[in-house]
């Protein structure tokens, strides 16, 4: 149990030092805000007691000396430097190389903690260098602060079960005996006969006279871990309140938040990421079983089965649904994580950056939030060392000294967009494109798009920087921007302007799990479009084709929409219909149409990955497997209308599926009907 009480304490220190670094880098915006010190104050607070009582002695003895700073910060009585926020800054790495030791990873240098400290003394003058620092004296010995004391009556009670919760109320106890001069009466009252006792509850109650210096919520921070499941009121002695100006009294209980004693009540757990996947993937089979039971009742006159089939069908898509959203998970502590990115790099490269978001708490699945940490630093890097420019050069060209990197998340149907912008100097397209010459991605004569000449510096190896810095120009940053977004199924946009900045575009899938499809049938074989993207269903006739005069064109009352037939962009030697259907789609490129078959109606798709050898082929996501055992591909809407359309820019060469195949003279004429419909809609 300790074990487990411990690793649960690695994981809520790190967490709480993500807000402590949240929280000092906001400081280090509007130094003389409370609230913000006050964040920090708690997170620091709360690192030490837990430490302390899961035996992480030396992290609770190095957080103290931090936490008293930070009191005297709260109290007025230091002020928030740049010196100060940039110590703790280091203190918090310290911490977490602190927590790895623990881990057994790694071993942390104690000549580090040293010299944090002995910084730290310089700059509060707490104490001179070579003395002794609070964490090393007796409890007895430390003082909370200084200032005139006053006395507090605390009356305490925890709940029942404080002890099966890792809380040791004696630990409670001798914090506020370090805080001054504590007078404990231990109060029996509730203790039942012997017969009743359990020995896992704790039945006591203590009333306490504390004579501190100490302020009232620095008194109530001691029970910042009980607070919600005790008894619990803190009030200034008669004597006190006759000589000052009334206080309230500073009252806590169980009842008081509309919670009870009883832990059972707890809100939430903590669940390894491993169990999750596990039932995500269990999940995934029932899925695939259910649709298997849905093709057998469909082809069975037996209504029970049919009803049988269709309350699993109703029972899976909850469940789906339901263990889906336990993986969604907001982009805002990956998104803070960056504020000490940017604050580190304008340190080094003598950059003033402000880094401001938007749409933080939009939600992604934790497996793609997870693999969006190196992607995201490399952009930020590229941002912060490539795009914006020097103080003094931003001053020349008429901007403000300070540049802003912006990060943005949104949902767009079954993808999440997030844009990662800059104030900088932009790209020079001219310069990419020559640079792109040199390294023989392209020609002299090619006739490319702005968007396809930026793509170049997605290539491995690309970099226009003709210097190599600390920070960036090996060109292998943004290569592993493109590897790490195509492993994802996700795709990459670049917009630029020279002399304003740059705008990189993430869009990924929300989960990498399941998703709601539309199965639709070409030929013998079957494709999952997303639903998402999936906008209706409009029917395609002979007859459409003559007064269309050929021309790959769809008349959707008065929209002309291009479409793509998904038997000619596969090469499937299929009959054509007396009627077919077209699926228009919503993508990046406006709205396009998929010519199928049948359309065969919704489907819960459970997403399988095609391997190795097919890691090449962008078009399709994935594919799934259906009730009666036959695999579909999951297409990509968005992929396969950009394939098209690059494919005809590119002086008529064909990537075709999987970067192979030319196009053949049909195919070749629909896509170019396809691109002249873009530059006509577009403009």
């Amino acid at each position: 149990m300790i074990d487990q009480y411990k690793q649960a304490f690695q994981e809520e220190a790190r967490e709480l030092l993500l807000e402590l670094e949240s929280a000092l880098l906001e400081l280090n915006q509007n130094r003389e805000d409370r609230e913000v010190v006050g964040r920090a104050f708690r997170a620091l607070h709360t690192i030490k007691g837990s430490g302390a009582m899961f035996g992480f002695d030396d992290i609770a003895g190095f957080v103290h000396n931090l936490e008293n700073a930070f009191d005297q910060l709260r109290n007025g009585r230091l002020s928030a430097t740049v010196e100060l926020i940039n110590l703790t800054l280091a203190a918090g790495d310290q911490i977490k190389t602190m927590l790895d030791e623990a881990a057994g990873r790694g071993t942390a240098d104690r000549e580090r903690s040293a010299g944090i400290l002995a910084e730290l003394r310089e700059l509060t003058g707490s104490a001179t260098p070579g003395a002794a620092t609070p964490a090393t004296l007796p409890p007895s010995q430390v003082v909370a602060s200084s200032g005139p004391s006053h006395d507090w009556r605390i009356h305490f009670r925890p709940g029942p079960n404080v002890l099966l919760n890792g809380v040791n109320p004696v630990l409670i106890l001798r914090e506020l005996a370090d805080m001054g001069q504590l007078r404990i009466k231990l109060n029996t009252d509730s203790i039942p006969a012997l017969s009743d006792i359990d020995p896992e509850h704790c039945y006591l109650a203590w009333d306490l006279e504390l004579t501190t210096s100490a302020a009232a919520d620095s008194i109530r921070d001691v029970f910042i871990f009980v607070e919600d499941d005790c008894e619990l009121t803190i009030e200034r002695c008669p004597e006190e309140t006759a000589k000052t100006p009334a206080r309230p009294a500073i009252k806590k209980s169980a009842a008081d938040s509309g919670k009870t004693a009883d832990p059972k009540t707890t809100t939430s757990i903590r669940v390894s990421a491993d169990k999750l996947d596990q039932l995500v993937n269990l999940v995934g089979e029932l899925v695939t079983v259910q649709a298997r039971l849905s093709e057998v009742a469909g082809r069975r006159a037996d209504a029970d089965i049919l009803d049988i089939s269709e309350a699993v069908d109703r029972l899976t898509s909850e469940l789906r649904e339901n263990t889906m959203s336990i993986r969604m998970l907001p982009l805002k502590t990956t998104f803070e994580r960056f504020r000490r990115l940017v604050h580190d790099l304008g340190l080094e490269l003598h950059k003033e950056v402000d880094l401001t978001v938007e749409g933080a708490d939009t939600e992604l699945d934790k497996t793609v939030l997870d693999q969006l940490n190196d992607p995201m630093v490399h952009l930020i890097r590229n941002s912060m060392d490539h795009g914006i420019e020097t103080p003094e050069a931003r001053r020349a060209a008429g901007k403000s000294s300070t540049g802003t990197i912006h990060l943005s998340a949104r949902h767009s149907g079954a993808n999440v967009l997030i844009q990662v912008t800059d104030d900088g100097g932009g790209l020079d397209v001219e310069a990419v494109r020559a640079r792109a010459i040199e390294k023989g991605l392209t020609t002299e004569g090619a006739r490319l798009s702005e968007s396809e000449i930026f793509a170049f510096i997605l290539a491995p190896g690309f970099s226009t920087a003709r210097a190599v810095t600390e920070v960036s120009g090996r060109g292998v940053g943004m290569d592993v921007v493109r590897r790490n977004i195509e492993g994802l199924r996700g795709s990459i946009d670049i917009r630029s302007k020279p002399g304003e900045g740059m705008t990189v575009t993430l869009r990924l899938p929300l989960t990498l799990a399941i998703i709601d499809g539309l199965l639709v049938r070409v030929g013998h074989a079957h494709f999952v479009l997303p639903l998402a993207n999936s906008l209706e269903c409009i029917e395609l006739t002979r007859q459409d084709i003559r007064d269309s005069h050929g021309k790959h064109l769809a008349n959707v009352r008065g929209e002309l929409i291009p479409y793509i037939r998904l038997s000619e962009y596969f090469g499937m030697k299929t009959a054509r219909l007396e009627r077919e259907q077209i699926m228009v789609v919503e993508t990046e490129h406006g709205h396009y149409g998929f010519v199928v078959d049948q359309v065969l109606g919704d489907h819960q798709t459970v997403i399988k990955n095609l391997g190795k050898m097919y890691r090449n082929v962008q078009v399709v996501s994935g594919a799934t497997i259906l009730g009666n055992g036959t695999v579909a591909l999951i297409v990509d809407p968005h992929r396969l209308v950009q394939s098209v359309v690059q494919s005809v820019s590119q002086n008529g060469r064909s990537e075709g599926l999987g970067g192979r195949g030319k196009l053949d003279p049909e195919r070749s004429a629909s896509r170019q009907q396809i691109v002249q419909k873009e530059i006509k809609i577009n403009g």
